[in-house]
């Protein structure tokens, strides 16, 4: 599964070098399905998984061709947990907007699909004629780990930036992963993630 995720967010890189010229990389490193951000705004979260998320990406430059949605970069990336749970790969179109003038702080809201290795179907724990060690087996499952619904997700994410020179800047990141009722109907238990990221341009 991990080659496969490491050839889709290839093959998403490779889109971004032929539609616009690659503008930076980042790396990340998020804390895994924190529970604060749901609890906050009263939407619920998981909070089964744990662990860490080690990202790779890349963005683009500014797409003028796509000045009708305000210019958006485009990203790829490819995430790995520390627990090795639910990676993940994600593309989409990112916003960076300065704050009170070029090179200090910046907000960049985005908007991609994501694809994951997580769980999407848990087999429910009170069905009908399964053995106790067999319930046990599902209760672990449904207690550690999130039921995504669908291995193809949307994936909003929302970054404070500062720019420290001209080449580099920082991020703190908050990325959500769901299916939103639209690729999955019923169970929709999502994933947050929040961590800083590193960028780097060419």
């Amino acid at each position: 599964m991990k080659k496969a995720l490491f050839a889709a967010v290839a093959l998403a890189a490779a889109s971004i070098s032929g539609a616009a010229s690659a503008g930076e990389v980042f790396v990340a490193a998020l804390k895994h399905d924190v529970t604060f951000i749901g609890d906050t705004l009263g939407v619920g979260t998981a909070g089964r998984e744990g662990g860490v998320d080690l990202q790779l990406g890349v963005r683009s430059e500014r797409i003028d061709a796509l000045s009708a949605i305000g210019r958006p970069s485009v990203h790829a990336l490819v995430s790995f947990n520390t627990d090795d749970t639910s990676n993940f790969v994600a593309a989409g179109f990112n916003w960076p907007l300065d704050i009170g003038g070029e090179g200090g702080f910046y907000i960049r809201p985005g908007l991609g699909l994501a694809y994951t290795d997580g769980e999407t179907d848990l087999p429910p724990v009170n069905a009908p004629g399964i053995s106790q060690a067999e319930v046990q087996r599902r209760l672990t499952l449904y207690n550690t780990r999130i039921d995504f619904g669908s291995k193809v997700l949307f994936e909003p994410e929302f970054s404070l930036g500062y720019k420290l020179t001209g080449a580099t800047s920082v991020e703190l990141t908050y990325m959500h992963l769901s299916n939103g009722q639209i690729f999955h109907k019923g169970k929709n238990q999502g994933l947050d993630d929040v961590g800083l990221r590193v960028n780097v341009k060419f």
